[in-house]
């Protein structure tokens, strides 16, 4: 696929979030290859961001690749001894497609004992994160309100997730309805595990992707079933059509040999 007609994933990048002030992680051509002993946080470092951002979902089985519901998102901005009584920071991702840059990503804001208040992002015309768009302003990040400020026109600011995520289907993968997106969304989740070496079997992939396609219904088989019946009734009429022609076929010849000897016959009467 031409990158020019498709949004590739360009870098993702923390700021003031887990254990950094700012990370970047950059791809080459929408591949990145994280290394690492086991432990060192590669399986927390992508669910931080796959699919997190792609829809906004940080319910805490989202954020665990084994489907708990222990970690939060809080816990990676104050840990539990943490001498700070709250702390802001983001998360986002750019695409490229041509010359285009495009970030989308979220801002949250951990308070102790009160949870955590996110927001979301989309970015565009011409501003880049870390070069003429800053997410830290005087040393602290920018709550939502600086943020929307400072994007302008050049971006939208949501705080609703699944405007976000709806927002994010239009503005980056195109999918015809949320729904297929969601879809999408889901297969992601279902294909992310710690341990790929050890159990995914091709037997296993096999059930992983039929456990990730939605059931049919029999709104969506009837249109099948009616089309399958149509080309039985198109099948059997093109059967006795070819019946026909091949009966044709023989009493043309038969007429044709016909017609031959009656000419001959007149012919040596005349003659």
């Amino acid at each position: 696929m031409n990158n020019n007609d498709t949004w590739v994933i360009n870098r993702f990048g923390m700021v003031n979030f887990w254990y950094y002030d700012s990370q970047d992680y950059m791809f080459q051509n929408g591949r990145l290859l994280l290394r690492g002993a086991n432990g060192s946080g590669k399986s927390v470092t992508m669910q931080l961001f796959i699919p997190l951002l792609l829809d906004g979902n940080k319910s805490p089985h989202r954020l665990d690749p084994f489907g708990g519901k222990d970690r939060r998102l809080e816990n990676y901005l104050l840990e539990e001894d943490s001498p700070d009584d709250e702390r802001t920071g983001y998360l986002f991702i750019e695409f490229v497609k041509g010359a285009q840059k495009l970030a989308i990503g979220m801002g949250a804001r951990a308070r102790k004992k009160q949870g955590v208040d996110s927001w979301y992002f989309i970015l565009g015309g011409g501003m880049v994160i870390g070069d003429n768009f800053r997410l830290v302003k005087d040393g602290a990040c920018l709550t939502k309100s600086e943020l929307r400020t400072q994007a302008g026109s050049a971006g939208q600011v949501f705080d609703s997730q699944k405007e976000y995520m709806q927002a994010v289907n239009r503005a980056v993968f195109g999918f015809s309805s949320p729904g297929e997106y969601s879809d999408m969304i889901d297969l992601l989740v279902q294909l992310r595990s710690p341990k790929l070496s050890k159990d995914y079997k091709p037997t296993v992939i096999h059930e992983i992707l039929n456990d990730s396609l939605p059931p049919l219904t029999e709104e969506d088989l009837r249109p099948l079933s009616e089309a399958i019946e149509n080309m039985d009734d198109q099948k059997d009429k093109l059967d006795a059509m070819e019946a026909s022609k091949n009966a044709a076929d023989k009493i043309a010849v038969a007429f044709d040999h016909y017609n031959r000897l009656l000419a001959a016959e007149k012919a040596r009467h005349c003659a």
